[in-house]
């Protein structure tokens, strides 16, 4: 585990209002921010996942790792199934260490460290992906109805459910962040496997998911791989 020391942080601030601009979407980009509270050079990582998480053509999410709960602060949202995540796409990647920050996009690109331009280029191109699939979600009563028509997936797809809290401010009492008040945005709080779904027949399925919290949906090739489909209830 390395943590990786980032100097653009005026470079970013300028390019979510440019580099970042929105293009056209059909499905949105999954962006998935690996972190943790404990890591100095998280912040601005941090920071630039807020910069995306009120776009319509993005669902942001922020997995707190467990893994820097040793250097003197136990990360508030930390959940080792997160550090079991992002190992299971290092294993696909075929990489030995895992890194904070680091962003994944669409269940495909790794990101490690602060790098905007790169992130605005992978979710234009991300975008402009032809989904197989169409994913539609809405509520009934405490849960989700997901539906989506039959699609050829030749490896198949997981069906996930994802929970978050849309911000959260933490301030830190220790460790290499001791001192700082951070805000935090779309802090995943439940990763949860639903069904994997071969794509003959149509999905048609309801899954409970009580309470106000935002809610998404994924459809991703077994590995983790690419993600398929995405869609929000925000």
């Amino acid at each position: 585990m390395r943590r990786m020391i980032t100097t653009a942080v005026g470079l970013w601030l300028t390019l979510a209002g440019t580099g970042l601009a929105q293009p056209a979407t059909g499905s949105p980009v999954v962006v998935e921010l690996y972190t943790s509270q404990g890591c100095s050079s998280c912040p601005p990582a941090d920071e630039l996942l807020e910069q995306i998480a009120g776009r319509a053509d993005v669902i942001a999410l922020a997995l707190h790792v467990d893994y820097w709960d040793y250097i003197g602060w136990k990360d508030t949202f930390g959940n080792p199934a997160f550090t079991k995540r992002q190992r299971a796409y290092a294993a696909v990647a075929g990489v030995r260490t895992i890194y904070t920050p680091q962003m994944i996009v669409g269940g495909m690109d790794h990101l490690v460290g602060v790098r905007p331009a790169e992130l605005a280029a992978l979710l234009s191109r991300h975008a402009a992906r032809a989904r197989p699939v169409g994913l539609r979600l809405d509520r009934v009563g405490d849960g989700v109805r997901v539906t989506a028509a039959a699609a050829q997936l030749p490896k198949g797809a997981v069906v996930q459910l994802v929970r978050y809290r849309p911000h959260e401010r933490v301030e830190i009492r220790q460790g290499e962040n001791a001192g700082k008040a951070i805000d935090y945005s779309n802090i995943v709080t439940e990763w949860r496997r639903v069904v994997d779904w071969d794509g003959r027949a149509d999905l048609s399925l309801t899954v409970a998911a009580p309470g106000g919290d935002p809610v998404v949906v994924i459809l991703q090739e077994p590995g983790p791989g690419p993600v398929i489909a995405a869609a929000a209830l925000r």
